[in-house]
Order: structure tokens, then C-alpha cells, then sequence
């Protein structure tokens, strides 16, 4: 049988025989920019150190106290697009691959720990070297979701940045007492931002307040999982989050109703969506869609907007992936964005929805990269397989795909350098 690789000749960025990870310095070779230059990129520690022309960076120096003949790591990116790393702003790890699991799933720590650390896997997998995973605690679950996510964070360290959002169902009245304590607990043992969904509480403007406050005394991001249906109800928890505003993030927002863009135009809050299933609430079963029109009503306000991936094959989605690139895909296709702009709704914006500054393929930047297989970003949006992924200067990732066809398709094809569809 003959063959024909999608990947063309570089089945994976080379050399074959290169394993993950590397000394200090790294060289990225003949890599494609997505403004259409081909760069060198040396990295050093966990910035970029230079971005020059292909080949005019030179050899590799020698590392520091090492034989004069041991260099870095250099990897030949020829064929692939060079990207800042995606990030992924929303997610529920806690959840995921629990859709063909018994109902309810088994909650052990062995279990728990597993799922969550096989999510971020995946999510990394695809590109995402930093990610935030909304985790409930109290009521049934006390705060053993929320310690399960902290060890893999742990587990995780060096391989990707890994931040947890506590969410209690409950924080008014007798009945949210829990919640409260609860609440301030998890921000004490690691919780990266106070979150939650208010409409679930009795009284969803008291909920916001002792989050807030939560909030505050931890010295905190707020991360509010909201539906945010009536623009009303909005404009008072807008008014409600004050000096706050900068360091918080709503979403889903997918049934927000028209006129909400205007209320959160200028407030300094950023809104996460979820392209590929439109809205979660948090809770068990499907989730709804997200409202037509709210895309671009949002982007027409000029609210900073990040795209995440939400359920990953959880009850609200069991076909639920962690891909960014596809949540990307889908704001393109949807005509609202650009490319260029759905691209950043998971990389830069996504980052600075988890507080953490922005990358550039420049020199001075953080080494978050994603090298992913085609000539240009609208291709790799449309099928970029093959992936390449930094973080911190370390290579931490790599997926190569190979396609192959039966002998008379494969003649039929005419023989190109890109391989058959350069994914």
C-alpha cells in the first residue's frame, strides 16, 4: 500500500528523535509567523530571547559549565504556524468525563484527581498552557472537588498554569452560611478567584455582596458563572462590583438580553463565551445555546471578549471538547470575527481573563507558544492537527497526525510539498 501523510515529509515538528523538554535554551527554526514572515526564535529560561530572520540567529550557544559542544535544544518548525500559547479561560474539570459515567460519579479523591488532571492534559494537548476550571464546593461536596483540582495543580506544575475558581451554590441567609465559610476556606487554601453562579441563590445581588467582600479580604479576581439574562439585573451587579471591576470576568452570558452589551460597555469587565456549546450553567444536565446575535452585539460594544471551551464530555455537553483552536473556529465561521480576532479571544484575551499578561512572537515576551501545522492562520483554524506546544520555555506537547489513503486514491493525489491538507 502506498501512502500520503497529511503532514507531508515533517510528520511532526523535527528532529523526530528530540524529546520533550530541554536544557535552557531553545531554538525555533523556519517557523511562520501568522503576518507571513519565516523566523528563528531563541528562547531563553521562560522568555524570548531574539526573533530574527531564518537563519540568522546562528548556532546555539554552549550552556553555561557544559562541554563546549552541548547546546540548547533546536527544533525545525518548517511547515508550521508559530502562534502565542491559547489559554483556557472556562472550563469544569471537576465534571468532565463523567457524561458515561454512573450517575452521580464517583466523587474519591483517586477519581476526582484523575479526571481533573486528564482534562488539563487534554486542554495542554491542544495548545492551552494556561487554564481556569470552575469548581463547586459546599453543599454534598464540601471542598473535595476543589482539593482534587489543587493537587493536579500541583502535579501539573512546570507542564501548565492551572487556576481554580470556587463556586458555592448558596451564600445568603441561614442557608448559605456553609457557603460562606466555605467560601473564605477555599480561597485559603489555593482557590485562584471567587466565583459562582448568583442567580441559583434566593438573592442573587446578596450572593454577588458576599462574594465580593470574599473577595476583597483575599484580595482576589471574581469569576461570576452567570446566565445574565436581563440587562436590569446586570446594570445593579455591574454597579454593585465597583473598584472590582477590572479583575472581574462574567460568563457565559449566553442569554444576556439585547441591550446588556451597552450596560457592560466601558466597565472594565471582560466577558468569557463558550462557542462550542453556547452556555453552562454549572449544574447537571444539557446546557442551552447561547442567543444569536449576542456575538456581535458584545464585539459592537467594545467588551473585551475571550472565548473558552466550558463542558468537556460532561453532562452539559458529552461531546464536549478542550480544543482552542475549535472554539476559535467557530467565532470565525460564525462571520462575527475575523480570524485574526477569534484567534485572540483565545489567546490574548483568554490571558488576560486569568490576570496573566499577553504574549507576542517577539523578544522580551513569555515563552507561551503553540506552533500548529499550516501556512496560514485561517488554515490551521480550519484543520490544524499537527501541534507543538511551550510553555515557560519548555517544550511540553507534541501531537503529530498522519493521514494515510488506500494505493488508488493516494496516485490519484497530485504530490505536494504541504502534504495532502497541511494539518
Amino acid at each position: 500500500m502506498d501512502s500520503a501523510a497529511a503532514d507531508g515529509p515533517h510528520s511532526g515538528p523535527g528532529p523526530a528523535a528530540n524529546p520533550l523538554g530541554h536544557g535552557p535554551v531553545l531554538l525555533l527554526t523556519d517557523a511562520r509567523l501568522s503576518d507571513g514572515r519565516v523566523v528563528d526564535v531563541r528562547i531563553s529560561g521562560d522568555r524570548i530571547q531574539a526573533v530574527g530572520t531564518a537563519g540568522g540567529l546562528g548556532p546555539l550557544p554552549a550552556l553555561p559549565g557544559a562541554p563546549t559542544s552541548t547546546t540548547g535544544a533546536r527544533i525545525d518548525l518548517k511547515g508550521y504556524l508559530l502562534l502565542p500559547a491559547p489559554a483556557e479561560p472556562h472550563a469544569h474539570y471537576d465534571a468532565a468525563f463523567s457524561a458515561a459515567l454512573p450517575t452521580p460519579p464517583p466523587e474519591t479523591a483517586t477519581d476526582l484527581t484523575r479526571r481533573v488532571t486528564e482534562a488539563a492534559l487534554t486542554s495542554l494537548g491542544y495548545g492551552a498552557t494556561a487554564q481556569r476550571t470552575h469548581v463547586r464546593i459546599g453543599d454534598v461536596h464540601g471542598l473535595r472537588r476543589l482539593e482534587a483540582v489543587l493537587t493536579a495543580r500541583q502535579a501539573l506544575r512546570g507542564l501548565a498554569e492551572l487556576q481554580a475558581v470556587a463556586m458555592p451554590r448558596l451564600l445568603t441567609g441561614l442557608a448559605g452560611a456553609e457557603g460562606r465559610a466555605q467560601l473564605r476556606e477555599a480561597l485559603k487554601l489555593g482557590a485562584t478567584a471567587a466565583g459562582g453562579c448568583p442567580e441559583l441563590d434566593p438573592d442573587p445581588a446578596g450572593y454577588v455582596q458576599v462574594l465580593l467582600d470574599a473577595a476583597r479580604e483575599a484580595d482576589c479576581p471574581v469569576d461570576l458563572h452567570t446566565t445574565a439574562a436581563d440587562p436590569a439585573q446586570l446594570a445593579r451587579l455591574a454597579a454593585a462590583l465597583g473598584p472590582l471591576r477590572p479583575r472581574v470576568v462574567l460568563g457565559p452570558c449566553g442569554a444576556l438580553a439585547p441591550g446588556g452589551a451597552t450596560v457592560l460597555a466601558g466597565s472594565g469587565v471582560r466577558v468569557v463565551c463558550l462557542p462550542q456549546n453556547g452556555c453552562c450553567t454549572g449544574l447537571e444536565g444539557r446546557s442551552r445555546g447561547q442567543r444569536p446575535g449576542l456575538l456581535r452585539e458584545l464585539m459592537e460594544a467594545r467588551v473585551p471578549l475571550a472565548a473558552g471551551g466550558g463542558a468537556l464530555r460532561d453532562p452539559a455537553n458529552p461531546v464536549g471538547r478542550a480544543d482552542p483552536l475549535e472554539a476559535a473556529y467557530l467565532l470565525a465561521a460564525s462571520g462575527v470575527l475575523a480570524p485574526e480576532a477569534a484567534y485572540d479571544a483565545v489567546s490574548n484575551q483568554a490571558r488576560a481573563a486569568l490576570g496573566l499578561p499577553p504574549v507576542r512572537v517577539d523578544a522580551g515576551f513569555p515563552a507561551e507558544l503553540l506552533a500548529v501545522r499550516g501556512d496560514s492562520l485561517p488554515g490551521a483554524l480550519a484543520g490544524g492537527h499537527s501541534r507543538l506546544v511551550v510553555h515557560s520555555g519548555r517544550v511540553v506537547s507534541r501531537t503529530s497526525a498522519v493521514r494515510e489513503f488506500a494505493d488508488t486514491v493516494a496516485l490519484a493525489l497530485p504530490r505536494q510539498s504541504g502534504g495532502v491538507d497541511g494539518g
